[in-house]
């Protein structure tokens, strides 16, 4: 792809094709580009999707706390016995019933991808098999690590932030829902639903210490992810004259000059 910039007001029938993080298994319609050429914004993430999001965000920020606080209980409190205390259990309570809405928010995404904008189906992919993707992956890393000087725009994610959204909220998400109802079924007891759902997750692991330490290493990846997820977005929300942080808010990608790529 060239560096020509396309005026988003303006038509210009030679322009190349606007590259679409969503769309680099194959070029956008005529017609998408000539919409493109006419919108200072564009209607990117729909509201279920969005929605999605900040649930999924709020179900991971309780798991991570409680998930710590499990794995390294607090102190026992000594103003009363531990029998007639439940703390514990609200901890465990909280951190079973998150994962559950969770994993119900993540079957409804998965759906809505089925029925969704193409921007709705991103995540669920990546184009390893296509050069121009991963031309543009090693231009965002430069980026982000300073080495370029002028960023290029996208109109769904860029194809770093695609490959990361795949690795840790896909798959990593994946990972921990099975995982975690692994873990739940131990406690719901052998012949249970969770277990013969689940159950052969524990064959797998071995024994019960070595999928819980799994679990928490899951844990701990996903809270590195969604700690640079936040400063990448505040980032380009700064630097790339684009927005970021209003866009899963209101759906609308908004670009702070007339150029677009």
């Amino acid at each position: 792809m060239t560096d020509t910039k396309i005026n988003i007001h303006q038509p210009n029938p030679e322009a190349p094709t606007p590259l679409e993080a969503a769309r680099l298994t194959g070029g956008a319609r005529p017609e998408d580009i000539e919409s493109l050429r006419l919108q200072a914004a564009v209607y990117v993430y729909e509201a279920p999707v969005r929605m999605w999001h900040w649930l999924n965000a709020a179900a991971i920020t309780v798991l991570i706390v409680t998930g710590y606080l499990i794995a390294s209980p607090p102190p026992t409190m000594e103003i009363a016995e531990a029998t007639d205390q439940f703390v514990f259990g609200y901890i465990r309570f909280a951190h079973f019933a998150a994962g559950m809405v969770l994993t119900v928010a993540f079957l409804g995404r998965i759906w809505w991808a089925f029925i969704g904008n193409r921007h709705s189906r991103q995540m669920f992919y990546v184009p390893v098999w296509n050069p121009r993707w991963w031309r543009e992956l090693f231009f965002e890393l430069r980026w982000y690590v300073f080495l370029e000087k002028e960023p290029k725009k996208y109109i769904g994610h860029n194809p770093l932030a695609h490959a990361a959204m795949f690795t840790f909220i896909t798959l990593g998400m994946t990972f921990m829902i099975v995982t975690g109802f692994a873990l739940y079924a131990e406690g719901t007891g052998q012949g249970s639903v969770p277990d013969l759902m689940f159950g052969w997750v524990l064959e797998m692991a071995g024994n019960s210490m070595r999928l819980h330490t799994l679990h928490h290493l899951g844990m701990w990846a996903i809270t590195l992810f969604a700690i640079i997820h936040i400063y990448a977005a505040i980032r380009e929300d700064i630097m790339s004259r684009q927005s970021m942080i209003t866009t899963i808010i209101s759906g609308w990608r908004t670009f702070k000059d007339d150029r677009v790529e």
